[in-house]
C-alpha cells in the first residue's frame, strides 16, 4: 500500500516512516512533504496515494488547506494533538486521527481499521471514505468566523470591525492590522491563529507574513517564476507574492 507522509517535524515524520514500515513489509511511503505548499503540489501533479498521514499544524498553515485546494484522494489518518471539539468531528465523520506522541499500538489499531473500512466498500466506491473527510472540513470551518477582533492599547480593549481591515501582516515577531483608514494596529494572536479567526471567504493567506482583505485587492500581476503578486488599494509595508503553488487558489478564491 502506497502511503503519503505530511509532517513538518523531521524526526518525527521519520520515526512515522520507520514504524509503519516495520509493522507491515507490504507498505511504502511514497514521499514526506513538509508544508501545505508542498502537500498541494505534489498531491496535483503525482500518483495518488492510497492512505495519507497528515499533521494538522505545518509550517505554513494547517493542513486541512491542502485538502480544499486539492480533492483528497484518499482517506486521512491525521497526527495531532488538535483540540477536543476536531478530535471529536474525527470520531463522527469516521476518519482516525493518531494523538502525538505516536506508539505502534495506536498506529496499527488506526491501519487496521483503515483495512476494515476499505474491506467494507465495493471497488470504485471512493466518495464513501473520502465524503466524511469532506463533511469534517466543513465542520472544522464554521460559519461563525469573528466579526471583529480586540486591540489592547495601554489600559484600554477597543473593538476593531474586520470589515476595517484591509490585509494583516506580520514582520519581525509582530503582528498588525492595517487598516482601509491607514491606521495601524498590534494584534495578539499569531497569523495561524487569525486566519482560523476570519471568513476564508473574505480574507485570503498570500503567504506566511499576509492576510488580505478581498475588498482591499485591485488587482494580481505575473510575477517571475509564474508567481503572483497583489496590488492593495491601501500601501504596503512590502510587496505581497504568492507563491507558484497557492496562485491557482488565490484566483479560484477571487
Amino acid at each position: 500500500m502506497d502511503i503519503l507522509i505530511i509532517e513538518d517535524e523531521t524526526k518525527t515524520a521519520k520515526e512515522l516512516k520507520t514504524m509503519l514500515e516495520r509493522l507491515d513489509d507490504d507498505l511504502r511511503v511514497m514521499a514526506i512533504l513538509p508544508s501545505v505548499c508542498a502537500g498541494i503540489d505534489w498531491l496535483r501533479t503525482k500518483p495518488p496515494p492510497q492512505l495519507i498521514f497528515s499533521d494538522i499544524q505545518l509550517s505554513d498553515g494547517l493542513s486541512f488547506d491542502i485538502f480544499r485546494a486539492v480533492q483528497a484522494p484518499c482517506p486521512v489518518i491525521f497526527c495531532t494533538a488538535f483540540d477536543q471539539y476536531a478530535i471529536h468531528a474525527f470520531e463522527a465523520n469516521g476518519i482516525d486521527y493518531l494523538l502525538k506522541p505516536i506508539d505502534n499500538t495506536k498506529l496499527a489499531a488506526s491501519l487496521d481499521k483503515y483495512n476494515r473500512l476499505k474491506r467494507l466498500l465495493a471497488p470504485g466506491e471512493r466518495s464513501a471514505i473520502v465524503s466524511p473527510l469532506e463533511r469534517l472540513l466543513d465542520q472544522l470551518q464554521p460559519n461563525n468566523h469573528k466579526s471583529g477582533l480586540l486591540i489592547y492599547r495601554n489600559e484600554k480593549i477597543i473593538p476593531l470591525p474586520v470589515r476595517d481591515i484591509a490585509f494583516i501582516h506580520s514582520a519581525g515577531g509582530t503582528v498588525n492590522a492595517h487598516t482601509f483608514t491607514r491606521q495601524i494596529h498590534l494584534l495578539q494572536e499569531v497569523l495561524d491563529e487569525l486566519e482560523s479567526m476570519l471568513d476564508p471567504k473574505g480574507f485570503f493567506r498570500a503567504n506566511r507574513q499576509f492576510l488580505i482583505n478581498r475588498d482591499a485587492i485591485v488587482m494580481a500581476e505575473h510575477y517571475f517564476g509564474r508567481r503572483l503578486v497583489l496590488k492593495l488599494s491601501v500601501e504596503l509595508p512590502e510587496r505581497v507574492i504568492v507563491s507558484k503553488a497557492k496562485a491557482s487558489e488565490l484566483l479560484a478564491w477571487l
